[in-house]
C-alpha cells in the first residue's frame, strides 16, 4: 500500500523540445477519439511547445498556483484532488490520456484543484496565453474544449450523486465500471481486463469513505464475483457491475481532444 500522500514534487522546469509530431499523436491513432481537420491539426502543431515528462507522485498543478501551460494526456494516469488543512483528500477525478489539464488555470487565472501524477506521464504543453486564438479562429476546437469542460461538469454531477445519495457498495461499482469504460474507450483494457494502477487508499479518496469501509465493500464485490482486483490488475463483470452500482455507461461517442 503505498503512503497516503507522495512527497510533493512541482513542476517548474520547462517542457522538454518537441519529440512527438501532432501528425504522429499517438492519441491519433484510438479509433475513440475525434479526428482533427487539415486546418485544426496545423493550429495544434503550433499551439504546442513540446513534451512534459512527470514521474509517479509529481505535482504537475498545485491549488492556488498560476500556470502559464495547458497539458493533454498523452500516456499514464493522474488525478485531480483538493486537500483540507487536516490533510484530508479528496479526489475528484481521474485523469486519463486525452484529458486536458489545465483549462480552470486558464479561465480563473488560479487553480482551484491540485493534479499529480499517478503513474509516469507523458504530457504535451500549450501556451495558455495562446487559448484565445483557438477561440477566435478555430470553431470546431473551440467547441470540443467546451465539450471537454462540459464533459468534466458531468462527469462532477454523477460523482456528487454517488458521494450524496449512493450507498457505499453502489459507490464502489460505480466508480470501478466508470473508469474501466473510459480506459476501454482508450484502447487500454484487453477483454475484461484492466491495468489499475489506483491503490485502496486512492479509491477511498474518491469514494468519499474510510480505507477500513472501502475494503469491505470492496470484499463483498470480490466474494459475489463481479470484480477481483489483485496486484494492481482489475477483471470486472460488466453485467453484475452495473446492477450493483444501478448505472451502465453512455453509449461511445468520438471524444474530442487537443
Amino acid at each position: 500500500m503505498n503512503r497516503l500522500f507522495s512527497a510533493v514534487v512541482t513542476l517548474s522546469r520547462p517542457p522538454s523540445a518537441r519529440q512527438i509530431p501532432c501528425e504522429k499523436c499517438p492519441l491519433g491513432r484510438i479509433e475513440g477519439f475525434r479526428k482533427f481537420a487539415p486546418d485544426e491539426l496545423e493550429f495544434v502543431s503550433g499551439f504546442k511547445t513540446g513534451e512534459l515528462t512527470a514521474e509517479a507522485g509529481t505535482t504537475i498543478l498545485s491549488e492556488g498556483s498560476h500556470s502559464d501551460h495547458l497539458y493533454t494526456v498523452v500516456s499514464g494516469w493522474g488525478f485531480r484532488h483538493k486537500l483540507l488543512e487536516s490533510g484530508r483528500r479528496q479526489i475528484l477525478n481521474i485523469i486519463l490520456p486525452g484529458d486536458l489539464v489545465g483549462l480552470q488555470g486558464s479561465l480563473s487565472d488560479k487553480m482551484g484543484h491540485s493534479v499529480e501524477a499517478l503513474t509516469d506521464m507523458l504530457l504535451c504543453v500549450f501556451e495558455r496565453s495562446r487559448l484565445w486564438e483557438l477561440y477566435r479562429g478555430y470553431p470546431g476546437l473551440a467547441f470540443d474544449v467546451t465539450w471537454l469542460a462540459a464533459r468534466e461538469e458531468r462527469i462532477l454531477d454523477e460523482h456528487l450523486l454517488s458521494i450524496g445519495q449512493r450507498t457505499a457498495e453502489q459507490r464502489a461499482a460505480y466508480l470501478l465500471l466508470f473508469l474501466f469504460a473510459r480506459a476501454e474507450l482508450r484502447g487500454m483494457t484487453n477483454g475484461r481486463t484492466l491495468v489499475f494502477p489506483l491503490t485502496q487508499r486512492h479509491f477511498a479518496d474518491a469514494l468519499g469513505l474510510s480505507l477500513v469501509h472501502t475494503n469491505r465493500v470492496l470484499n463483498r464485490l470480490a466474494r459475489r464475483k463481479v470484480i477481483r482486483w489483485e496486484n494492481r490488475i482489475l477483471r470486472i463483470d460488466r453485467k453484475e457491475l452495473a446492477k450493483a452500482a444501478d448505472w451502465d455507461p453512455d453509449p461511445d461517442t468520438l471524444r474530442p481532444y487537443i
